[in-house]
C-alpha cells in the first residue's frame, strides 16, 4: 500500500504517457523523470467509484509541463440514478500550454462506504 499524496504534485511534471483502464477505475500517469502516479479507487462492498468521462484530449498533457492540477469535489450536483443513497462527483483538472483535460469520477454508495478517489506515487 502506498501513501496518498496531493493531486497538485503533478504541477511542473512532464508526462510521457497517460493510461486509463477499460473498467474506468484507474489512470496511470508516467513522467519523463521515471516517476509513475496512479489515480484510482479501491472498490469495496456496496459502493462504486468510476471514471464517468474525460473531457479534452489526453494527448494535450504529453510532452509539456503540467501547469494546473487540481481536485474539486461536489456532492451537491445531480445524481446519476435516483436510487443512489449517497454520491460524490470528483473532478480532476489538468492543463499544459497545449490544452485542458477534466477527468470526471462518479462515486455512489449506501452512505457507509467511501466515494473518494486516491492519488498515489507508484514509482519514483
Amino acid at each position: 500500500m502506498f501513501d496518498e499524496i496531493p493531486f497538485s504534485t503533478l504541477i511542473g511534471k512532464t508526462l510521457t504517457k497517460v493510461e486509463a483502464d477499460r473498467l474506468g477505475d484507474e489512470m496511470i500517469f508516467h513522467c519523463d523523470n521515471g516517476t509513475v502516479y496512479k489515480l484510482f479507487h479501491d472498490q469495496d462492498c456496496c459502493e462504486s467509484v468510476t471514471i464517468e468521462d474525460i473531457i479534452g484530449n489526453l494527448d494535450d498533457l504529453i510532452g509539456s509541463p503540467i501547469v494546473m492540477a487540481e481536485e474539486v469535489n461536489n456532492a451537491e450536483g445531480d445524481k446519476k440514478d435516483k436510487r443512489d443513497e449517497s454520491f460524490t462527483w470528483t473532478f480532476y483538472k489538468l492543463a499544459t500550454v497545449k490544452g485542458y483535460v477534466t477527468i470526471r469520477w462518479y462515486g455512489r454508495s449506501n452512505g457507509y462506504y467511501s466515494e473518494s478517489v486516491s492519488f498515489e506515487l507508484v514509482r519514483g
